[in-house]
């Protein structure tokens, strides 16, 4: 299914002139952290080989549940983000002038706002889609996706035993960072709290 939630605008469009037909994938890997936290970044990643001997005409994810609807009263928009999409797949852009553009998008987006292309994929050729978000939402939740040939609904994406490409990845989103130090001795940033034993040297230079 190819609807609404997570980001984009623009990029890979509609094309009216999409073939129908059925295309073999084989998810080669999904990989997002089981455990993470609050305000710190992570990415999502799925790697798509097309198992077949015909061109998938325009490979495409769809997610679902980077966004969740919130009953709380009186928002002026009840959908909220479990995690903000930083970065999605694609090549990124080049900017015009030179210039520091805060959070890209990534050449992959679409008119829908919870699928990305990234164009034809030559038999047996690999690709991968990856997403660099940050949570916000503490709790446990799990991310759907979908694999799609097309965006029209005409090229259909299936794995080898005619099953849908479909699959989920589960996460535990704590409710705060976990605790980092800066140790002294070598400077470098260390998982824990400080540790009481440790010298309040600086690094040597």
């Amino acid at each position: 299914m190819l609807g609404a939630l997570v980001c984009g605008c623009g990029g890979a469009q509609r094309n009216s002139r999409e073939v129908s037909g059925t295309y073999p994938v084989e998810i080669l890997a999904a990989r997002f952290p089981a455990k993470q936290a609050i305000s710190r970044d992570t990415r999502m990643s799925l790697i798509v080989r097309n198992a077949g001997a015909r061109t998938i005409p325009n490979l495409a994810v769809t997610l679902d549940s980077f966004y969740y609807k919130s009953t709380y009263p009186k928002l002026s928009v009840s959908k909220r983000p479990v995690w903000i999409v930083n970065s999605g797949p694609g090549t990124i852009a080049a900017a015009p002038v030179k210039t520091e553009e805060i959070d890209p998008p990534g050449g992959g987006e679409t008119a829908f706002v919870n699928t990305w292309a990234l164009g034809a994929l030559a038999p047996h050729a690999i690709r991968a889609f990856i997403w660099r978000v940050t949570p916000v939402k503490a709790g446990i939740h799990t991310v759907h996706y979908t694999v799609a040939a097309g965006l029209d609904g005409k090229s259909l994406a299936r794995l080898a035993g005619g099953g849908l490409a479909t699959g989920g990845l589960a996460a535990y989103i704590a409710p705060a960072p976990p605790h980092t130090h800066v140790n002294p001795e070598t400077g470098a940033i260390e998982q824990g709290p400080y540790p009481a034993h440790v010298s309040a040297q600086p690094a040597s230079p």
